[in-house]
């Protein structure tokens, strides 16, 4: 019968360990699924705020498409201004030069009608 209570306290020993194991990984349990909440609700949370900053991204892109594109019609608008700013100039030079061509003519032909009247008086 001594055998029996032994073994029979042996089993409660074994049993209450066995109840403490079960309840601190009971407890060891609970706590990492608390943990695994707060880390699913951190990469709820972050997931968040990448499609937020992706949304920018796409948005950011979006304008400087938009930006490149006006520089780029800007530098074409810019070249086309120069090149008919300097034929302008071109033209005006071609002007001066016609205008000073005349000037000399006119100078040339009025000594010439001067000579002319000067010999006329002469005569």
């Amino acid at each position: 019968m001594e055998k029996i209570r032994e073994k029979l306290s042996n089993l409660r020993v074994e049993a209450d360990a066995a109840v403490a194991r079960a309840e601190a990984a009971e407890a060891k349990n609970k706590q990492l699924e608390q943990a695994l909440l707060e880390r699913d609700q951190e990469i709820k949370s972050k997931d968040h705020r990448l499609a937020l900053l992706e949304n920018e991204l796409g948005e950011a892109s979006g304008k400087l498409k938009e930006t490149t594109d006006r520089l780029r019609r800007t530098d074409v608008d810019s070249e086309h201004t120069e090149r008919q700013a300097k034929r302008y100039e071109q033209e005006r030079d071609e002007w001066e030069r016609k205008y000073e061509e005349a000037q000399a003519k006119y100078r040339k032909t009025q000594a010439e009608l001067d000579e002319l009247v000067a010999n006329m008086d002469n005569l």
